[in-house]
C-alpha cells in the first residue's frame, strides 16, 4: 500500500489549495502584546504550580520513603496506566497530567511508578479529537472520514503501550535511557542555579510564600491543600495559555499544516510537532486535523504523520515543568525525558516498520466504518475505552 496515496486523489479531486483559504486576520500589535504578556505570566504560574505540587507532596509524604509507601497501591503498572488514562480523559489535557506527574516525581513518587501513568496520559488525551469528530455525525461519509482521523491517534497510542509497557516492565529501558540523558544535563546531583535549572530560583520565592501561608494548617492538611492548589493552578494556566496561544498562533499553525501535508511523512511529523509546541496542546493539534479530513480536504494517510508529530511536540510541557520542580529535580527531568523518549521511539518504531505502521490505519478505518453505520458504536467506544474499561480494571486490580 502506498502511504503517499489518498482516497481523494484517486477520485481525481484536488486535495487543497492553500492559497484559496481565507487568510487569518492579523491581531493589532497592542492586543498581540497583551496576549504575549499574559502567556508569559501563565507560563510562570505553571512553573510555580509544579514547584507547589512537588513541595506539597514531599511535605505530606515525609520524603521519598513516605512517598513510596503512599503510592504502594500504584506499583502495579497496569493500575498506573489506567490512572493516567482516566485522569487525562477527565481533564482532557495530557499536558496538565504530565506536569502534575513531574511535580509528584520530584516530591517522591518513584519513576518506575510514574512511567505507566505517562503512557496512560497519551491514551487519555485522544478523547478530545474523538469528541470533535462527533460534530460530523449527521453526514455518514463525512463522519466516517472524521472518526477515522480521530481514532487513528487512539489506535497508535494503544499499540505503543502494548509494545513498550511489557518491554519496560521486563528491562526498564526507558527509565535507564532517560536517567542517562538527564545526567548529561544535571550531572550526578540535583539541579541547581549552576546547572540546567535557572528557572527554579525565579519560582522559589513564590513557592515558599505559598507554603508559609499554609504552615499554620494542621498536618497533613497543609501539604494536601498545597498539592490541590498546585493542580488547580496547572489546570488554569494550561487552559488559558492554550486559548491565548490559539488566538495568536492558530493561523500560523494552519499555514504550517497546509504547507507540510502532502510533502511526505517526515514533513508531516515535523509540522505536527511544531504546531503542538506552538499551541501547547496535542489535543488542539489533532482536533485541528479532524475537520480537514472529515470535509475531504486531506486523506487519512496524509494526516497520519501529522498526528504522530503531535505526540512528540506535547512533551515540551513536561520538560518545561521539570525545570521548576523542587525536591529531587534530577528525577523530575528524568520522567520528563521518559515522556520524550517514549513518544519519539514510538513514532520511529511503529511508523518505521511498514507492518506496524498499517495497524492503526486498519483499526481506525474498520472502527469508523462500523460507527458510520451505527452511531451508537461511536458513543459506546468513547465511554468504554476512556471510562468504563479503565474504571472496571482499577476496581478489579484493587480487590
Amino acid at each position: 500500500m502506498n502511504l503517499g496515496s489518498d482516497e481523494n486523489s484517486s477520485r481525481g479531486e484536488p486535495l487543497i489549495d492553500s492559497h484559496s483559504a481565507d487568510p487569518e486576520p492579523s491581531l493589532p500589535w497592542s492586543k498581540s502584546l497583551r496576549y504575549w504578556i499574559s502567556i508569559i505570566a501563565l507560563v510562570y504560574l505553571l512553573l510555580v504550580a509544579v514547584g507547589m505540587i512537588s513541595t506539597g507532596f514531599n511535605w505530606v509524604s515525609g520524603g521519598r520513603e513516605g512517598a513510596e509507601r503512599l503510592f504502594a497501591f500504584a506499583t502495579n503498572p497496569f493500575m498506573g496506566l489506567l490512572m493516567g488514562t482516566m485522569a487525562t480523559a477527565l481533564v482532557q489535557s495530557s499536558s496538565t497530567v504530565t506536569s502534575v506527574i513531574v511535580g509528584l516525581v520530584a516530591g517522591g513518587l518513584p519513576v518506575s511508578t510514574a512511567i505507566p501513568m505517562v503512557m496512560g496520559a497519551n491514551i487519555g488525551t485522544t478523547i478530545t479529537n474523538t469528541i470533535v469528530s462527533l460534530g460530523h455525525i449527521r453526514d455518514k461519509q463525512e463522519f466516517k472520514r472524521a472518526f477515522s482521523a480521530a481514532t487513528i491517534h487512539d489506535f497508535f497510542n494503544l499499540l505503543a503501550v502494548l509494545l513498550f509497557l511489557p518491554l519496560e516492565m521486563a528491562t526498564g529501558f526507558l527509565e535507564k535511557i532517560s536517567d542517562e540523558l538527564s545526567l548529561l544535563f544535571v550531572g550526578s546531583g540535583s539541579m541547581d542555579t549552576g546547572g540546567l535549572n535557572f528557572i527554579k530560583p525565579a519560582t522559589k520565592f513564590a513557592v515558599k510564600g505559598v507554603k508559609g501561608l499554609l504552615e499554620s494548617i494542621p498536618e497533613p492538611f497543609g501539604g494536601i491543600l498545597m498539592i490541590l492548589l498546585g493542580i488547580g493552578a496547572i489546570f488554569v494556566s494550561i487552559l488559558y495559555m492554550g486559548k491565548l496561544l490559539r488566538k495568536v498562533m492558530v493561523g500560523r499553525a494552519k499555514g504550517i499544516l497546509h504547507a507540510a501535508i502532502g510533502r511526505g511523512p517526515i514533513a508531516g511529523i515535523a509540522s505536527g510537532a511544531v504546531v503542538t509546541v506552538f499551541v501547547q496542546s496535542s489535543s488542539t493539534t489533532t482536533s485541528l486535523a479532524v475537520p480537514l479530513v472529515g470535509s475531504g480536504l486531506f486523506g487519512l494517510r496524509e494526516i497520519y504523520p501529522f498526528t504522530l508529530g503531535a505526540n512528540i511536540g506535547t512533551t515540551i510541557t513536561a520538560l518545561l515543568a521539570a525545570t521548576a520542580a523542587t525536591g529531587d529535580a534530577h528525577l523530575a527531568l528524568e520522567i520528563a525525558m521518559v515522556h520524550l523518549m517514549y513518544n519519539t521511539l514510538g513514532v520511529l518504531f511503529i511508523y518505521g516498520i511498514p507492518f506496524l505502521r498499517q495497524l492503526p490505519l486498519m483499526g481506525a478505518e474498520m472502527l469508523a466504518g462500523q460507527a458510520a453505520e451505527r452511531k451508537s458504536v461511536a458513543f459506546a467506544y468513547v465511554v468504554t475505552v476512556f471510562f468504563l474499561l479503565p474504571g472496571m480494571c482499577m476496581w478489579i486490580t484493587s480487590i
